[in-house]
């Protein structure tokens, strides 16, 4: 059984419903040689998505993938994505040449401005010139499809949207707390759907990876699996999931194999076990702290990185 696709909003392409996650397979602790034998293992078990930043690891997760997707034809079967830090266009054009490099590649499949976390970040990226240095990249054929990603609050994902009329898609936080929390999936999400942008999930598990339990499922609010179907079940193109181990994989590529729909009784049911507990953000620190924010960006508002 193949993993499903999913269309990516108006770009014409499908994608796995799963993406693998850049961040988790950079980690020095996993080391080379099995962090490119996963991501074989992946694209061979049908993940065509991978997702990566600018600074993920300081680069690492960018040159570990680019090594990976090198050989055997698989950078042509992968629709690879990665994100620009920068927020100006001299930066913006250094990230996209050092991504270029990195993962060995003429062309990035989907670029998204990254971290879009803090209020004024929608201004310094049409002020400072990053969006339009985007829009001349796409124009040149060095990006085919831009977008923005963001993990802090529903009103600058919006605010962001409204900067620009032909966004491809937007990476937001999707997950069973998201409900009842500076929703995504009630604030953001159907604002997407309006103009076909690609809505990307992530965060599944209030962040985190099944091995490590996640920060929903380690605080025994709901199971891993409950958390990426629900993920799953909502208006969503792909979602990434943090894969960091060959059984973290072949149980996340599992749960996409068989995944069906959660039904309206199943949802119900699973939203009113979490309620509770879901609204204060306790599960979503991702919101509410810097704790997930990288440290170019707390560098770049002026905080200790």
């Amino acid at each position: 059984m193949s993993i499903p696709t999913r269309p990516l909003g108006k770009t014409g392409v499908n994608v796995s419903a799963i993406c693998l996650g850049g961040w988790h397979i950079g980690q020095p602790a996993i080391g080379d040689a099995e962090a490119e034998r996963i991501m074989h293992a992946a694209i061979d078990e049908g993940v065509t998505f991978f997702d990566n930043a600018w600074d993920y690891h300081e680069g690492r997760s960018e040159e570990i993938m680019g090594n990976a997707l090198r050989t055997g034809g698989r950078r042509q079967k992968v629709f690879l994505m990665t994100k620009n830090c920068g927020r100006d266009a001299e930066h913006s054009r250094q990230h996209l040449d050092d991504s270029l490099r990195r993962l060995k590649t003429d062309v990035i499949d989907l670029w998204q401005f990254h971290e879009i976390n803090y209020d004024n970040d929608p201004e310094w990226v049409v002020e400072r010139g990053a969006l339009a240095h985007a829009l001349e990249a796409q124009k040149a054929g060095k990006v085919r499809f831009i977008g923005f990603t963001g993990h802090k609050a529903p009103h600058i994902l919006l605010k962001m949207l409204g900067t620009h009329n032909n966004w491809d898609t937007c990476q937001l936080p999707v997950n069973v707390c998201d409900y009842f929390y500076r929703s995504s999936i009630h604030d953001v999400i159907p604002e997407l759907k309006k103009r076909n942008v690609a809505a990307i999930g992530m965060k599944s598990l209030g962040g985190g990876n099944l091995e490590a339990g996640g920060q929903i499922p380690g605080g025994g609010v709901a199971t891993a699996d409950e958390c990426i179907r629900f993920a799953l079940s909502q208006d969503i193109a792909s979602l990434v999931v943090g894969i960091d181990s060959m059984k973290v994989l072949m149980q996340d590529v599992e749960i996409a194999r068989n995944f069906r729909p959660m039904t309206k009784e199943e949802s119900d049911a699973l939203l009113a076990r979490v309620k509770t507990v879901a609204g204060d953000g306790r599960f979503e620190p991702s919101k509410s702290t810097q704790l997930f924010d990288g440290p170019y960006h707390r560098r770049q508002h002026g905080f200790a990185g």
